[in-house]
């Protein structure tokens, strides 16, 4: 239920005339069922109104200096919550239309009826209190609105955090399955490629000892017959660079089989100590699309780093979507992305810059919304950078951002020595550089 007036300012009455006469006989005929007070002209009545709360005000039309209508102005004005009669001893249809208009409650003519002033008195009070309890629903329920819409928005983001940390686990778990049934096979390459520039060292030596020794003319015809067939000359010097691809390409297997093994920590339940410059590189690697390419430069400037208590995983997806989004921010021209790491007041600093397209001032403050995204549609869902807030926020550290529109943008990610990570928080709407979720534009 809406709070109402104070049962004494409901029934406080401020009766104002020149005429004493007519402010003790209203004042008596009132007096028993509200509290009266009496004033002489506006000057005095507008200092009893500042003073205190009056519920209603009883004011003659004409008196001298400022008169009843200037008042029922004032009042109207600064005293929004005071209702107003007039009373006059002129019955003039257009100034009772005019104080109406201003205003006020009601218009009585003098002599008034004092059981007609009674009976306005009390109408007058009724129509006040059910307007201040109508403005007091009002106002509770835009309160109540808000407090729904904001759980809402809270129960949205949460509900759209908890999807993707069942995505990021579920990617997880393929790319740990997709290492574990590569590893094999490619440990069969690897290995059996070795084996083999072995094997065809020795039939090299071989071959050359038979090219030297001396043949009948027979013998010498069908083996020149042979190398014409299978272009000997090609061939062999063409070996050692064959089987050199083959294992470069063994090599390449090897590392990705490595990264999406380290990747595939997605999913783990349990914190362990993690190397944070080997987690940024795992993930470097796995958007080679990206930072092999010619025209980003990339930078590594790391500094001595401990070990750092926390989920790898979850750290993985941070800088993924970090690096994903400087990626994208230079877009198909040439820029760079620098990646700096320290330690600095406790705390373990990542900071990822690029000298892309920059982000607006107008939309700092939304960054880490959930949803908000600058890019076109079908480009980013809005959730990378929420999702990483919450990640960070989670294991006691903090996400700081600086942009200039034209010239690029700085992520600072600080995260304890000492982390204590637990369940990925919910993320305030009120902080909010451009959204993605960017390992769904990347895998899904």
């Amino acid at each position: 239920m809406p709070h109402q007036f104070p049962e004494a300012d409901n029934r406080r009455i401020l009766i104002v005339d020149d005429e004493e006469a007519i402010t003790t006989l209203f004042a008596l005929a009132l007096s028993e069922r509200y509290e009266c007070v009496t004033a002489a002209d506006t000057p005095e009545a507008l200092k009893l109104l500042a003073a205190q709360q009056f519920a209603l005000v009883i004011s003659d039309v004409q008196m001298p200096g400022l008169s009843g209508v200037e008042l029922l102005r004032k009042v109207i004005s600064d005293f929004p919550d005071t209702v107003v009669i007039m009373v006059s001893g002129i019955d003039r249809s257009q100034r009772v239309i005019d104080a109406l208009r201003i205003g006020a409650f009601d218009y009585l003519l003098k002599p008034c009826d004092l059981h007609v002033l009674q009976l306005r008195v009390e109408q007058a009070l009724e129509r006040r209190t059910l307007l201040q309890n109508g403005k007091r629903y009002q106002e509770e329920l835009e309160i109540h609105n808000a407090e729904l819409s904001a759980q809402k928005a809270k129960l949205t983001s949460l509900q759209a955090q908890l999807l993707q940390s069942e995505k990021m686990a579920s990617l997880g778990q393929l790319a740990g399955g997709v290492a574990h049934e590569l590893n094999n096979p490619a440990g069969f390459i690897y290995s059996n490629m070795e084996s083999l520039d072995r094997s065809a060292t020795g039939l090299r030596r071989l071959l050359n000892v038979y090219d030297s020794a001396l043949l009948s003319p027979e013998l010498k015809s069908q083996a020149n017959a042979i190398k014409e067939e299978i272009k000997y000359e090609e061939v062999l010097p063409e070996l050692s660079s064959i089987i050199a691809d083959c294992q470069e390409g063994a090599r390449r297997i090897r590392d990705i089989v490595m990264n999406l093994r380290t990747f595939s920590r997605l999913d783990e339940a349990e914190a362990t100590q993690v190397d944070i410059h080997a987690s940024i590189d795992s993930t470097l690697r796995i958007l080679s699309q990206y930072y092999n390419s010619d025209h980003i430069a990339l930078r590594r400037e790391y500094g001595p780093l401990p070990l750092i208590h926390c989920f790898a995983g979850q750290l993985n997806q941070v800088w993924t979507n970090l690096l994903m989004n400087a990626a994208q921010a230079i877009g198909s021209g040439r820029g760079e992305v620098r990646i700096g790491t320290g330690v600095q007041d406790e705390m373990v600093f990542v900071k990822i810059s690029d000298t892309g397209s920059g982000i607006r001032p107008e939309d700092l403050e939304r960054i880490f919304e959930p949803f908000f995204t600058t890019k076109p549609v079908g480009v980013g869902t809005g959730l990378g950078l929420s999702i990483s807030y919450g990640i960070i926020t989670s294991h006691g550290g903090t996400i700081k951002v600086e942009s200039t529109p034209g010239k690029g943008t700085t992520f600072t990610t600080l995260i304890p020595l000492v982390a204590r990570p637990g369940i990925i928080a919910p993320v305030p709407m009120n902080h909010q550089r451009e959204n993605t979720h960017a390992l769904q534009n990347s895998y899904c």
